[in-house]
């Protein structure tokens, strides 16, 4: 009989989308979080906490493979080095983390503190593999929706995106997570590298003319973090592999959801499983 699967962020955007794909193949799912819900067929909720290490013993019981996806503003460095010590004391054969494009490159804090999870994972003496992807479509969205929102919209000069449909992530993260060890496994990202112009207009083309009609004001990102973004520090390489589901497909779904002024393209809720939070 196959080991269960330990994820934590399994309430989370990814994570929500990732367990069902195990459970399908017949697969028994653990979920790691502070207040853990109503266990469903395949599925154990179970209490512990990552960045302060409580729970993850019991959590860790007769698991051989383990998705860490729990992220959050802080504490990624402090929550991969508690879970993987834990996972090599329990005979992990399998730890999986996701990361992000960029992570080593960037000259910003969250970026940083993955860059310094993705070592942690690397040094664990566990078998391990680092999935980075791109910045998901729901992240994207409201940095979008409050641009377009302002009278003249600010388009940072040289600042771009290759935004990446949330399900091509989660197929992708249980492929590896029913595979073996790769190590650095080829990051994921998007079908189009955007601009901030290219993406706000697509938007506003769903909300009528009248907001397409606002002018926009070139701006230009200062410093360390401006020349970062200008290089395309947070870009994949030619080696990615590359989704299908672009921005106007996502903004098509996300209408068809609500109506465009008052659904969820207006109000998205993407959610980060943060041990902190849960």
């Amino acid at each position: 009989m196959n080991a269960p699967i330990l994820v934590t962020g399994g309430t989370g955007t990814i994570g929500r989308r990732v367990v069902p794909l195990l459970t399908a193949v017949g697969r028994e799912v653990r979920i790691l979080s502070r207040h853990p819900e109503q266990d469903a067929p395949g599925i154990r909720h179970v209490g512990g906490d990552t960045v302060a290490g409580t729970g993850l013993a019991d959590a860790l019981s007769g698991v051989r493979t383990v998705l860490h996806l729990a992220g959050g503003a802080k504490g990624d460095d402090v929550a991969a080095r508690n879970l993987a010590a834990a996972a090599l004391s329990a005979g992990v054969e399998h730890l999986i983390l996701i990361s992000v494009v960029g992570a080593d490159r960037m000259p910003i804090g969250y970026f940083r503190a993955k860059a310094e999870a993705e070592r942690t994972i690397v040094e664990s003496g566990v078998p391990w593999t680092v999935l980075r992807a791109a910045q998901l479509h729901e992240f994207v969205l409201p940095i979008v929706r409050g641009l377009a929102r302002l009278p003249i919209t600010p388009v940072p000069t040289g600042l771009r995106f290759e935004p990446v449909h949330v399900d091509e992530v989660a197929a992708r993260l249980a492929a590896v997570a029913l595979g073996t060890p790769a190590g650095r496994a080829p990051d994921i990202a998007g079908p189009e590298v955007l601009g901030v112009a290219e993406l706000v207009a697509a938007y506003t083309e769903l909300l009528g003319t009248r907001r397409a009609r606002r002018p926009h004001l070139p701006v230009r990102l200062p410093g360390a973090v401006g020349r970062a973004y200008r290089a395309g520090d947070n870009l994949a390489g030619g080696s990615a592999i590359r989704g299908e589901r672009g921005w106007a497909e996502f903004l098509a779904e996300q209408a068809a959801i609500g109506t465009p002024r008052t659904g969820p393209i207006e109000n998205p809720k993407p959610r980060i499983e943060n041990s902190q939070q849960k």
